[in-house]
């Protein structure tokens, strides 16, 4: 079991937006104590410990993460930079003593940087959760449980469906991908896409870290499963309306869900799935489970190696489209490290 401690020191890079929110989920917390914040943005930082200074006495800020690793002795990281822009605090973090690290989607946008990050956190015996929201949400878990308990049978495909302008594949794209990964319940083989039209040689990730969406594309693509399952990734383009819906088809039956509601249909009938009510939902629930598995030991419901199969897929659909749309088969274009 983790050693306990009276409370956890807690610091979070990117005090804006996402990481205003991973301090919402902490700074209620008996075990922690937020510390410390770190953002390239002076007026950012003054409002974080502004916001949060009636929770915690003395935050202190740094326009340098790394000054803040090598001065506040961390035990809880947050990471809210970015999309682009996770590698380097996870790595470095792990390296210096961090007990746990939520940090956001995507992993990493290349393989060589997620690679880098799993390594880090395995030789250091860190736990890494990545924020893909919906596993921290109850009507997505319950929906889970009750394709776990065979509801509709053996499953045999997942069509994830995603739009609006933010349907960028790095993006929401993630978020949708790790949803199909999740219900398919295996490691992706091989895929095959298309990009966005316009968008025919864009080979590598080239975005701004998610900010603008005409600096990356959205996508079609298929994803073939090693247990046989197939997932079928219908993503914009970002001129389609706003939606994020999934259909689970097995062998008695399909469910289709949403962000709002999910409906079993079997045997003739459509069964509404009623959700649990959780007190924490979504990323402030995944920033206090970061802070369980810290404390009491267990395995991320959203782990490296998890968030490392969406990323594999995204990387997949460009090599794809790279090679005129072909198969590609995900164990060449793979770059894990030992562990």
């Amino acid at each position: 079991m983790p050693e306990k401690h009276e409370k956890y020191r807690v610091g979070i890079i990117g005090c804006s937006g996402v990481g205003t929110r991973h301090a919402v989920g902490l700074v209620g917390l008996p075990n922690v104590e937020l510390v410390a914040g770190a953002d390239l943005v002076q007026n950012t930082l003054d409002s974080f410990k502004e916001k949060f200074s009636e929770h915690s006495d003395n935050i202190s800020v740094y326009r340098d993460y790394q000054e803040m690793l090598l001065q506040e002795n961390l035990d809880i990281l947050t990471v809210a930079t970015s999309d682009h822009r996770h590698t380097d605090p996870v790595v470095n973090a792990a390296t210096i003593g961090v007990k746990g690290i939520f940090c956001e989607k995507p992993l990493a946008t290349r393989l060589i940087d997620a690679d880098r990050m799993i390594e880090a956190v395995n030789e250091n015996q860190v736990i890494l959760s990545i924020d893909h929201t919906r596993r921290w949400q109850p009507l997505w878990v319950h929906t889970k449980e009750l394709v776990s308990e065979d509801e509709i049978g053996d499953i045999h495909y997942v069509i994830g469906t995603l739009g609006g302008g933010r349907a960028m594949l790095f993006r929401n794209g993630t978020h949708l991908i790790d949803m199909i990964c999740y219900f398919a319940g295996s490691k992706p083989a091989w895929v095959s896409a298309e990009l966005e039209e316009g968008y025919e040689d864009y080979t590598e990730y080239n975005g701004d870290g998610g900010h603008a969406p005409k600096t990356e594309p959205s996508a079609h693509g298929y994803i073939h499963f090693e247990n046989g399952v197939r997932g079928f990734y219908a993503g914009g383009p970002k001129t389609t309306p706003s939606r994020f819906s999934l259909e689970i088809v097995g062998s008695s039956g399909y469910i289709i869900i949403n962000d709002q509601e999910a409906k079993v249909y079997k045997d003739g009938e459509v069964t509404p799935i009623s959700a649990p009510q959780w007190d924490v939902v979504g990323i402030e629930a995944g920033v206090q489970n970061l802070v369980q598995l810290v404390d009491q030991g267990g395995k991320p419901v959203s782990s490296g190696n998890e968030a490392l199969k969406t990323v594999e897929i995204m990387i997949g659909f460009l090599e794809s489209q790279r090679h005129h749309n072909t198969k590609i088969n995900l164990a060449r274009v793979r770059r894990r490290m030992p562990g």
